[in-house]
């Protein structure tokens, strides 16, 4: 009888064992898929957070870019370029000339960034010169003392007589608005 009132007493205790390790390994499986399903949303949840993060990253750009882009354009607008022109007569014994004189300067706001520079063009040149009539003779001392014909520089446009004078082309300017200002 000691062997039945033993196992008796174990039967219980056996069960109960058995019903430990089964709980034990299904709430392990219940803990794994648990894990696996916490896994995937960190996953997905870190994917869009990963493409909002590049999206964000590209509209900063996007807007950093287009904030420069409209302070270039502001600056730029604050350039000028003034212009004024005149006709310079250049008369000698031997020739007379025409010379339309372009100048120009470039302004940031109210400032000058730069001096005047001349843009000449040859408008008509003339191989009379001064006509001497007896009373408008100078003597013969004072001739020398007269200014030479002044000689066109190499960058100035010069037309022959027999070529008729043409508008020459307008130099492209390197700000959009060149005209700015202008005289």
């Amino acid at each position: 009888m000691q062997l039945q009132a033993v196992m008796w007493l174990a039967l219980p205790l056996f069960v109960a064992g058995g019903s430990a390790l089964l709980a034990y390994f299904i709430m392990q499986a219940r803990l794994e898929v648990a894990v696996s399903k916490e896994r995937e949303a960190l996953a997905e949840a870190q994917g869009i957070i990963n493409a909002q993060k590049s999206t964000m990253e590209e509209r900063v750009k996007a807007v950093q870019e287009a904030t420069r882009r409209t302070t270039m354009d502001e600056m730029m607008k604050e350039f000028r370029v003034e212009e004024r022109s005149y006709v310079r007569e250049s008369k000698s014994l031997e020739s007379a000339t025409r010379t339309m004189v372009t100048q120009e300067r470039m302004f940031f706001r109210n400032i000058p960034l730069s001096e005047w520079r001349d843009h000449e063009m040859v408008v008509e040149e003339s191989s009379q010169g001064l006509a001497l009539s007896p009373a408008n003779q100078a003597p013969v001392e004072f001739a020398n003392a007269l200014p030479p014909a002044e000689t066109p520089k190499s960058n100035d446009r010069v037309f022959p007589i027999d070529q008729p004078a043409k508008a020459p082309a307008r130099e492209k300017r390197s700000l959009a608005h060149a005209g700015f200002g202008a005289q």
